[in-house]
């Protein structure tokens, strides 16, 4: 049994465990992501934005946790390059509201097919049942800390 005065090697930590790992995924994400000239961030607001109901900059930030101002420059970006558009609200005229184009769904489209390929390389030294029980564990470690 460890001797509980003896501090645990850096390896064996869940924090830096957790941030290598995440660290890995991301450099893969987005060298998976560049033919499509967008990033993590950029693929998560095309996420949001094609579900079903229409919304603001401001509740894609809020989906996202991201603050306004940011939320701001991936739009303007994504705007640049075609793959959303901004337009007011029918229902309130102070809201921009922001839908992906033709372009957008595509890249979304091919975005999310190289996120699950870099997700099922990433994962493959796991069996399925490990792969699945790590996911799950993570969603309920996040969906505890929704609330801090």
């Amino acid at each position: 049994m460890a001797d509980e005065r003896t501090p645990t090697p850096l390896e064996s930590r869940l924090g830096y465990l957790l941030k290598h790992a995440q660290l890995r995924l991301t450099r893969a994400s987005a060298e998976a992501l560049a033919p499509f000239g967008i990033d993590g961030h950029e693929l998560a607001v095309l996420v949001v934005l094609a579900g079903a109901e229409p919304l603001s900059q401001i509740e894609v930030a809020a989906r996202l946790g991201v603050d306004r101002t940011t939320m701001v420059v991936l739009i303007d970006t994504l705007e640049e390059r075609g793959l959303v558009r901004r337009r007011r609200s029918e229902h309130d005229r102070r809201k921009n509201i922001v839908e992906l184009t033709e372009e957008g769904a595509e890249c979304l489209r091919r975005g999310e097919e190289a996120r699950r390929t870099v997700e099922r390389h990433f994962l493959a030294p796991l069996d399925e049942k490990t792969a699945a029980t790590l996911v799950h564990a993570l969603r309920l470690l996040v969906a505890e800390g929704a609330d801090d």
